[in-house]
């Protein structure tokens, strides 16, 4: 079974639920006594634990989908401690690694819904790129922005750490 570009979704969804995972960790050693996973940045805005579990449903709907699988999101409520936060996204990071769809599946057709009875159709090329990528960067942007607000030292080199392994010194 041919799948490179299958693999490097995995490799990409897999980093960023690092990273993720990374800007929780800053958060939780910087602000130990405080109660991280209600806080959000706004009134009218998704809480942290929230956030955690939107980031997660996109990769873990991507393994779904390319299982054949009805996705199965998880409640944005049903995240209510840091401890749980961290177990979902080791749960997702298993799931995308377990991954073993052909890069064929990416030419089919993905319907997305997209709430109130509302859908989308695309490619699934176009899915990655047009909605699970987006979504997962947003939801990710708004957890690391909700810490950086709370005082957690959090910086540009912790969301992009991924690139470390291909940063190098000029002579």
């Amino acid at each position: 079974m041919s799948n490179p570009r299958i693999q490097r979704l995995q490799q990409l969804c897999v980093s960023r639920l690092d990273t993720l995972s990374h800007i929780l960790q800053v958060g939780q050693a910087h602000l130990p006594d405080r109660d991280l996973i209600d806080e959000r940045l706004a009134p009218d805005m998704l809480p942290l634990g929230a956030q955690v579990a939107f980031a997660c449903n996109q990769p873990r709907g991507f393994s779904q989908w390319c299982a054949g699988l009805p996705i199965e999101n998880i409640d944005p409520a049903a995240v209510a401690s840091l401890e749980e936060a961290h177990a979902l996204i080791a749960d997702t990071r298993a799931r995308v690694l377990a991954i073993s769809a052909s890069d064929a599946r990416l030419d089919e057709i993905k319907r997305i819904g997209m709430g109130k009875g509302r859908y989308c159709e695309l490619p699934g090329d176009q899915y990655v790129s047009e909605y699970l990528l987006p979504n997962l960067y947003f939801h990710i942007t708004t957890a690391y922005a909700i810490l950086r607000m709370l005082g957690a030292p959090v910086g540009k080199a912790d969301y992009m750490r991924y690139l470390a392994a291909h940063i190098r010194q000029e002579v």
